[in-house]
């Protein structure tokens, strides 16, 4: 389900606007709020949801933890650097889910402009980028052409 932004808490910050992966969050120039240009669009990863300091960005929950009829409410606290998910169902209770807003200390990944460009090999090669160095094997595991005719072993 894709976002939407409550106008009345929205400052016009624009940390949605720098995390959107798929560049549908923008901020209207007259009134200074964010806003789902393209909701088709959205990938729903909840990126703007967790970086909106204001909590001013809302999702419609999917139907496999949350019923029709409900509400979802990201709650951020950047003290505790956590969010919480707060389901309200239609016959009144409530679920509360919380988890860390990240699972690494921020600046310790680095970007991919910090890497050097790829050879033409790595370009050719049918690894992903950093792999398997990324995934900490000295090599991935591969089927010979004599295992695939045989079957996986």
């Amino acid at each position: 389900m894709p976002t939407f932004v409550y106008m009345t808490n929205c400052d016009g910050c624009g940390e949605c606007v720098d995390i959107c992966p798929s560049d549908i969050m923008h901020i209207d120039p007259t009134h200074r709020r964010a806003f789902n240009i393209e909701p088709n669009f959205c990938w729903e990863c909840y990126s703007c949801v967790k970086a909106c300091p204001q909590n001013a960005i809302d999702v419609r929950g999917y139907a496999d933890f949350a019923p029709l009829g409900h509400s979802v409410r990201p709650i951020r606290d950047e003290e505790e650097a956590t969010i919480a998910w707060k389901i309200k169902f239609r016959d009144g209770r409530e679920k509360n889910f919380e988890s860390p807003i990240r699972t690494t200390p921020w600046g310790s990944i680095k970007s991919a402009s910090d890497y050097d460009a790829p050879s033409q090999e790595a370009i050719n090669s049918q690894e992903l980028a950093h792999e398997p160095a990324g995934l900490n094997v000295d090599e991935l595991p591969a089927l010979t052409p004599d295992q695939l005719k045989q079957g996986v072993v």
